[in-house]
């Protein structure tokens, strides 16, 4: 499990280079009272996650598509058929 560093809105008004600092490889939880009211995530770890989700649902489109070939209809075939 990643760790996770926690800031209160204060700390980081204080010193917000030190917070994107430590946000760099984990997340840093900014909280309010006690209650974590967002997450700060420095620009290499937001890059990996968004990498991360297009592979995830790149994956599940090929999954989809292999599971359902069966139902699937050759491009020239419609294409001859639409006329183009």
């Amino acid at each position: 499990m990643m760790d996770t560093v926690s800031l209160s809105i204060s700390q980081l008004k204080t010193n917000p280079a030190q917070a994107i600092a430590e946000a760099e490889d984990y997340p840093v939880a900014i909280a309010s009272r006690n209650k974590v009211k967002a997450y700060l995530v420095g620009g290499a770890l937001f890059e990996k996650i968004i990498e991360f989700l297009e592979d995830r649902a790149d994956r599940k489109a090929i999954e989809y598509a292999l599971a359902h070939r069966e139902k699937a209809r050759d491009f020239d075939e419609v294409a001859k058929e639409l006329g183009l």
